[in-house]
């Protein structure tokens, strides 16, 4: 079990933690600030520093076996600390901020487009969102122009939790068609853009719209017969 810093607190660029395990797969944590690749959103990279002044790069993040457990994948031929010993976790803050841009960006899209969400992905600097929408309805300067005026409007997106058998009740809330909310803890995370979104979500997210900046609309993409693909970029 990691305790997840970042599912409370998104902003936090590092923590002090201990090595709790180290294998193949990666390097285990106590507590970490470095998200693990889920929900379309790419895992953190970032930098172990040790207690003698080195330092150890960190090139992912992988779930473990576990719903809490973060497998944070070290450079390869990297020299490897040991179980227990104390380090200061410190993710890649300029990317992850992008990343956080983009995903409360793709939270904005599905607002502004009707249908299901069929797919989706986080990359960094752009994003895409596959909507179950029929025929040639979707205009790319509109969608771009109705971001915009939400980013410019600076919502506040705030974190809340309500329980599963809330989350069962209110089945409108769960957008997308391919991945479901994770259920069975208890408990599953919201996010709420105030007057504009509502839904789950366990990625990183802004604290108000306007840190997005302005937007564009790259492409809508034909994938199928009811199956449309929107990109978006950051303007500039």
């Amino acid at each position: 079990m990691t305790a997840l810093l970042f599912r409370d607190e998104a902003y936090l660029r590092s923590c002090e933690a201990r090595i709790t395990g180290i294998d193949a797969r990666g390097i285990s944590l106590d507590r970490t600030v470095f998200y693990p690749q889920g929900g379309g959103q790419p895992g953190d990279s970032g930098v172990l520093h040790l207690a003698d002044g080195t330092s150890l790069v960190i090139v992912d993040t992988r779930k473990g076996d576990g719903s809490d457990e973060v497998l944070h994948i070290p450079a390869a031929g990297a020299a490897l600390p040991s179980p227990g010993d104390s380090i200061l976790a410190e993710i890649d803050w300029q990317r992850r901020f992008r990343l956080m841009r983009m995903h409360t960006c793709l939270h904005l899209l599905s607002s502004v487009v009707p249908g299901a969400v069929t797919g989706g992905q986080i990359a960094d600097g752009k994003g895409r969102l596959d909507f179950d929408v029929p025929g040639d309805t979707l205009d790319k300067e509109t969608i771009a122009r109705r971001i915009n005026e939400l980013i410019a409007a600076d919502h506040e997106a705030l974190a809340r939790w309500i329980s599963d058998e809330e989350l069962a009740a209110r089945p409108e809330l769960v957008r997308t068609m391919s991945v479901k909310p994770p259920t069975g803890q208890g408990r599953v995370r919201l996010i709420d853009i105030a007057g504009v979104d509502l839904q789950p979500c366990g990625g990183t997210q802004l604290r108000r719209t306007g840190e997005i900046g302005p937007i564009e609309v790259v492409k809508i993409e034909n994938k199928g017969r009811q199956n449309r693909r929107i990109v978006v970029g950051f303007a500039g």
